[in-house]
């Protein structure tokens, strides 16, 4: 049976249900997304031909607040993976307690073989035909995989547009002089680097090695964080071409002003760094592993071989159910992406409540406030974990449902 995410994610949701003693009917809701919208997007190229997109955005959840969610551009989008992603975010904001609900957006494309025009048409006409369900109090778009702040931007303008007058909190993730947040660009990056702190703090781990799977936003800005802030040895890093490794730790300032120039690291050479595939790059031996590419990395294959202490999953669903269960057997702790990665969507917030109070807030008070829900988040999280004695990802999962079902008793059904 080939991987379904959103399968995936009502798998754990029951099995989180069944340890917090939570009745079907509190939280059957939340298998099921409260709107599904797939849209036809044509799109005149450059060369005069029309071709045709497919895109979808999912609400799955607006019991706590509007809907928050990423839109991603990848050729590999599909609305089982959109629906996961949305229920993800929906127990994402749950688990850091920030007023929203969960949502994502994808269009069926490879963003790298259109060109600048071509991607502003297909952002444009997508804003227009998903428009009825986004807005400030409804459904605040962000970017994800393929997107970007430029994306957000022509969103944003395509909303205002439509409504007659600058509308900046219609989507999180802009360019700082169209309304966005400083310190955003760095959240998730940043929200994992916090997380290694922790990590490394309960663990006595002192210098840890860390691998990170992934050299895009998230994976290079956690790994230039966490060895300027933290001081630890990034032994291994990977793209989609492959990876590096060198034992006693790479050079990351020069690995990020490689990657800065958009090449591959297959073309990357250094002393003493050899290069590895991305398979490789899992199974080496290191304190902390960090997958920050895409969903289902971490196969039980994978997972029976894997050389890491500790997992802080960066991507959105890198893990299968079955690796999670080989995981555990094994003593490898999984600090899941619910928590790890929920840096960005904290600091989306961040900027969603600046643009509507038209009010904006200095860096140092964005990471000073984010560092403080992360650390609010992980101590939730760890707590629960001893309460029912699980994995941290089921613990995080019951921390979410609690809130998600309190919501939903208190604000009850309509119509009853």
């Amino acid at each position: 049976m080939a991987y379904n995410p959103f399968l995936n994610f009502c798998k754990v949701l029951d099995e989180a249900a069944a340890v917090a003693g939570i009745p079907k009917e509190d939280y059957e809701v939340l298998k099921h997304p409260e709107r599904e919208l797939k849209v036809a997007l044509p799109v005149v190229k450059d060369d005069g031909i029309l071709e045709v997109f497919e895109g979808y955005r999912v609400q799955h959840s607006s019991l706590r607040g509007p809907c928050k969610g990423g839109i991603r551009y990848h050729q590999d989008v599909n609305i089982d993976e959109v629906k996961a992603l949305a229920a993800w975010m929906t127990f994402k904001c749950a688990i850091v307690n920030i007023p929203y609900g969960g949502g994502k957006g994808g269009v069926k494309v490879d963003p790298h073989t259109l060109s600048k025009s071509e991607l502003e048409k297909l952002t444009r006409r997508y804003a227009a035909a998903i428009l009825p369900l986004i807005g400030p109090q409804k459904d605040i778009p962000a970017p994800d995989v393929g997107t970007n702040a430029q994306t957000m931007d022509w969103l944003m303008d395509t909303y205002s547009m439509m409504a007659g007058h600058a509308v900046p909190g219609v989507v999180t993730g802009k360019d700082i002089e169209v309304g966005g947040s400083l310190g955003r660009t760095e959240a998730t990056g940043r929200g994992i680097m916090i997380i290694a702190r922790l990590v490394a703090e309960k663990y006595g781990l002192g210098r840890a090695k860390v691998a990170i799977q992934g050299a895009g936003n998230v994976g290079s800005i956690s790994a230039r964080l966490i060895y300027e802030d933290l001081g630890f040895d990034i032994i291994a890093i990977s793209d989609v071409s492959g990876g590096i490794y060198k034992a006693d730790g790479l050079d990351v300032k020069d690995v990020s002003e490689y990657l800065k120039s958009k090449r591959l690291l297959k073309d990357y050479s250094a002393p003493g760094a050899r290069h590895i595939t991305n398979e490789e790059l899992l199974l080496v031996d290191c304190d902390i592993l960090i997958p920050a590419a895409l969903e289902n990395q971490i196969t039980a294959p994978i997972a029976e071989k894997l050389g890491a202490k500790i997992i802080v999953e960066a991507a959105n669903g890198p893990t299968s159910v079955e690796a999670d269960e080989i995981l555990k057997s094994r003593g490898i702790e999984v600090y899941p992406d619910i928590l790890a990665n929920a840096g960005g969507v904290v600091v989306s917030y961040f900027e969603w409540a600046q643009n509507l109070q038209s009010l904006y807030w200095e860096e140092d008070d964005v990471n000073r406030m984010l560092d403080k829900v992360i650390v609010r988040a992980f101590g939730d999280v760890v707590k629960c974990a001893g309460e029912y004695n699980v994995t941290l990802r089921l613990a995080a999962y019951i921390t979410a449902l609690k809130r998600l079902t309190e919501a939903a008793k208190l604000r009850g059904i309509f119509p009853r």
